[in-house]
């Protein structure tokens, strides 16, 4: 029987040197991703943040995934990190073994997390700047010649973790598109270009002076950089359609979101990487309605607005981003 969580995470930390023997703890659970287990653990002097890898997601339908993921994306945290002091999260240590690692606990009236702010329409203004950019400056710099790519080698991962859920599961429920859709999962597994996040959501991202921290990169693998790009756009967009007032807004930080990412772009030509983005945005969109980890907050007149803009956009790709966003705002 798995042990509860409170003693997983007291063992953990007494494996790093965190914690001494007999020690107690406080371990309260935190809500967010359906991949992991996640807790605040308060010992006599510090707060730590403690994270491990499920082998079976919390979601409806079944879904699992391989517990060494936990590696990556530790190692993805630390790569982070180093292009950028102020990107970085403090990192205490990881246990393969117990498939899971330490960092610290975000807090702070300084520190928010920027899906809270859209669907609250507390949005600072610049968040999609500031994200675009540290997006760009990991992907760029994973593209250089000397960068080490063995920690990365995951496509199994992400196949398990994205491209079945996201985009084969959807082929099930939509077979006129399964061409469609099976042809942009092979493309995804077969590319190894860049390193890629695989979960760059506004839940998973916090904002800190000015400085983005983006976490939960469970799915991090060599891969095509369009992936991180669509999945972080289709949840700008999502949000617009979600909350109407905002709509003008929250399609304008799509727009900057591409500008500022686009600057960073010098592995490929832009226009390629652009032309593929037409395709697997809206695949994502009908994903995020129709595959094993829907949205939770938009209501089923939404989700049939979103089923049906998706569809269209699949059956007749848009020529560029913008051109997309201006009939969105139609």
């Amino acid at each position: 029987m798995r042990q509860d969580l409170s003693t997983r995470c007291h063992v953990l930390l007494s494996e790093l040197g965190l914690v001494h023997k007999g020690e107690a703890i406080t371990a309260t659970p935190l809500e967010g991703g359906v991949a992991s287990d996640i807790a605040r653990v308060q010992t006599r002097n510090h707060e730590y943040c403690v994270k491990f890898a499920l082998p079976k997601l919390k979601v409806h339908a079944d879904w699992f995934a391989p517990t060494h993921r936990n590696l990556a994306e530790y190692a993805w945290l630390q790569f982070a990190g180093a292009q950028n002091p102020d990107m970085a999260v403090t990192l205490y240590g990881q246990s393969s073994y117990h498939h899971g690692f330490v960092m610290e606990y975000l807090q702070g009236d300084d520190i928010y997390l920027w899906k809270k702010a859209l669907l609250e329409g507390t949005s600072a203004g610049t968040e999609a700047s500031i994200v675009s950019q540290a997006l760009g400056t990991i992907h760029a710099a994973s593209g250089q010649k000397d960068f080490d790519q063995s920690k990365f080698n995951n496509k199994d991962d992400f196949r398990d973790l994205r491209i079945e859920p996201y985009l084969l599961y959807t082929a099930s429920q939509h077979p006129d598109l399964a061409d469609k859709l099976h042809n942009l999962a092979e493309g995804l597994f077969s590319s190894d270009k860049i390193l890629i996040h695989g979960d760059v959501s506004p839940k998973n991202i916090f904002l800190r002076q000015s400085s983005a921290i983006i976490l939960d990169a469970e799915c991090a693998t060599m891969g095509d950089p369009v992936f991180d790009l669509a999945f972080c756009l289709n949840h700008l967009i999502l949000k617009a359609l979600h909350l109407p007032q905002h709509k003008e807004v929250y399609l304008q930080f799509v727009e900057v979101f591409w500008q500022g990412y686009a600057s960073h772009i010098c592995w490929e030509n832009r226009e390629d990487l652009g032309e593929r983005l037409m395709h697997l945005l809206p695949a994502l969109m009908l994903a995020r309605i129709d595959g094993k980890s829907p949205v939770e907050y938009l209501n089923e007149a939404t989700r049939a607005q979103v089923r049906a803009l998706s569809r269209h956009f699949l059956q007749q790709p848009s020529q560029s981003l913008l051109e997309m966003i201006a009939k969105f705002k139609k």
